[in-house]
C-alpha cells in the first residue's frame, strides 16, 4: 500500500509521563519504580512510539517541586521526581531517528537567548526534530523558585510570552542558512554579512547579540501551544504551529477547532499552517466494556486525598473540609482563574450542575475525553473526530505505561493504516516534514544570494 498523503491523514502525538498520566499509574504492577529518572526507560518508550510511526513525543514540565500538601502529593507524585526535558530529549535523540521531540519551557522563567540556544541545539542534535511548547507557567510553586510570591496576572504573562517568542524567532534567524561556508582554502569560515545580530529593546526584554551556532535544520523548531483562554487562543492563532486542543466531547472539540482556526485569517495565516490536536486519553481493550473495566480498576486505586488535591490545584481553593456526599456551595468557588482557565471552568460547571463533591472528584478529567474500546472502536472514534472537523489529529495521553502505548502501537495503528488514515512509514526526516509544515524563510533573506568571500 502506498503511503497516505499528508493532506489526508491525521497527526498523532504522545504526551509521556514516566509511568503514565493516570494518578494511580505508579501503583500498577507494570510501573518501573525508577522510571522517572531512567534515561534508558525513556529511550525505550520513544523507540516504541517511533515504531508506531507517531509524529512526535512530548514532555510536559514545570520548574518546581510541590512544597505543601506533601502527604497528598506523595500519593500521586506528579512533577515531584523528573528529568529536565530538553536534557532528556537530547539523550533520546541519539536512540531514535525520525520521531519528533517536543518539550515545555516557560516564557515566565527562561531568558530568550538561553531558550533559543537550547532548542536550536536540540534541533541540530536530532537532525531537525525539535519542538517547543510555549507556556506561561500556571502555578505559584514555580514563581517562588524565581523570586516571586505568586505568578503575575494571566494577561501580563501572555504579554510577556508574545514578546519572548518574538525575540526567540529573531535569534533563530540571526544567521542565514548558508552563512557557514567553511572555505579552508581561503581561510573563510563564515560570511560576515550573513550574520544578523538582534537588537531588541521591549517592555520585558532587552538584548543585543546573535546565536553562536548555525541556523538549525528546521530553521525554527516547531512551535507548540496549549492555551484555551481567550488570550491563549489569540496568541495561538497568531503564532502557533501545533495546538493541543480541548473538549470533553466531539462537539466541544469542534467548537474549539472552528473558533481557533477562524481567528487565523486576521493574522494573514492559512488554516493549514496550524494543526489542532485534540487532547485525548486512550484505553484499548477487547471491547469498550473491557477497556472501561480497566479504567475503573485504576480509578478505584486513586486515594481520596489525591482527588481532592487535583480539584484544589485547578479550582484554586481547598474544598477538603466539605462533606463528600453533598453539593458544593457556589459561594466556595472563586470568581475567576489565574492558572488553567479551561480546567477551572470544567469544575465550576459541575458545581453549578449540583453534583456532590464525591461525584466531581470521580468525574473530573481535566477536559479530556477518554476513548475506550477495541482497536476497531478506537479507530472509529478517531476517524469520526477528524471527519467531523473537530481536529487535525490527536495529542494522546496514555494512562499506564508502557502497556497502553503498546496497545495503541500494536493494535490501533495497524487499523488506522489499513484505512489509509495514518502513514505506513516516515517519508521525511524532520518534524516539519511529518506535519506538512513549511520550513520558515529567514526573515533577512527575500531571495537567494550568492556567497562572496570577504576581500
Amino acid at each position: 500500500m502506498s503511503d497516505t498523503p499528508q493532506s489526508s491523514r491525521m497527526v498523532i502525538g504522545a504526551l509521556i509521563e514516566a509511568n503514565g498520566i493516570h494518578p494511580a499509574s505508579w501503583l500498577l504492577p507494570e510501573a518501573q519504580d525508577d522510571a522517572p529518572t531512567d534515561v534508558d526507560y525513556y529511550r525505550g518508550i520513544a523507540q516504541l512510539a517511533e515504531r508506531g510511526k507517531l509524529d512526535f513525543i512530548f514532555f510536559a514540565d514545570t520548574p518546581a517541586a510541590r512544597t505543601d500538601d506533601l502527604v497528598a502529593w506523595s500519593r500521586a507524585p506528579m512533577y515531584m521526581n523528573m528529568l529536565e526535558p530538553i536534557t532528556l530529549l537530547s539523550a533520546i535523540a541519539g536512540a531514535t531517528s525520525r520521531i519528533g521531540l517536543g518539550a515545555t519551557a516557560s516564557t515566565s522563567f527562561y531568558e530568550p537567548y538561553n531558550l533559543a540556544r537550547q532548542f536550536a541545539s536540540l534541533d541540530h542534535i536530532s537532525h531537525g526534530r525539535a519542538a517547543w511548547n510555549v507556556v506561561t507557567s500556571a502555578n505559584d510553586y514555580a514563581a517562588k523558585n524565581f523570586g516571586l510570591d505568586k505568578l503575575p496576572p494571566h494577561t501580563r504573562r501572555y504579554d510577556k510570552a508574545k514578546e519572548f517568542l518574538e525575540v526567540v524567532k529573531k535569534l533563530w534567524d540571526s544567521w542565514e542558512d548558508d552563512a557557514f561556508v567553511i572555505d579552508k582554502a581561503n581561510c573563510f569560515n563564515f560570511v560576515p554579512e550573513k550574520q544578523h545580530a538582534v537588537d531588541h529593546k521591549g517592555e520585558f526584554f532587552e538584548l543585543h547579540g546573535a546565536l553562536n551556532m548555525a541556523r538549525s535544520p528546521q530553521g525554527h523548531p516547531v512551535v507548540l501551544q496549549a492555551g484555551a483562554s481567550e488570550t491563549g487562543k489569540e496568541f495561538a492563532a497568531e503564532t502557533a504551529e501545533v495546538v493541543f486542543g480541548t473538549g470533553s466531547s466531539l462537539e466541544g472539540a469542534k467548537k474549539f477547532y472552528d473558533d481557533l482556526k477562524g481567528r487565523m485569517a486576521k493574522y494573514g495565516r492559512d488554516r493549514d499552517s496550524l494543526k489542532v490536536l485534540s487532547g485525548i486519553s486512550i484505553v484499548v481493550g477487547q471491547s469498550e466494556a473491557d477497556a472501561r473495566a480497566k479504567l475503573e480498576s485504576w480509578q478505584d486505586m486513586v486515594h481520596p486525598d489525591v482527588a481532592l488535591l487535583r480539584l484544589k490545584q485547578d479550582i484554586e481553593t481547598d474544598l477538603s473540609d466539605l462533606p463528600l456526599d453533598e453539593p458544593v456551595p457556589l459561594s466556595r468557588i472563586p470568581e475567576s482563574s489565574n492558572f488553567h482557565q479551561v480546567y477551572f471552568e470544567e469544575i465550576a460547571g459541575m458545581v453549578r450542575e449540583g453534583l456532590t463533591l464525591r461525584e466531581i472528584c470521580r468525574r473530573y478529567n481535566r477536559s479530556k475525553t477518554t476513548m475506550c474500546g477495541s482497536p476497531t472502536e478506537i479507530a472509529d472514534q478517531m476517524e469520526a473526530w477528524v471527519a467531523a472537523g473537530a481536529s487535525d489529529g490527536f495529542m494522546f495521553t496514555f494512562p499506564a505505561l508502557p502497556s497502553t502505548l503498546e496497545d495503541f502501537v500494536e493494535k490501533v495503528v495497524p487499523e488506522l493504516q489499513r484505512r489509509g488514515l495514518f502513514r505506513q512509514d516516515y517519508v521525511g526526516t524532520t518534524l516539519r516534514e511529518h506535519l506538512g509544515l513549511p520550513r520558515p524563510q529567514n526573515r533577512h533573506v527575500s531571495e537567494p544570494r550568492e556567497t562572496v568571500a570577504p576581500v
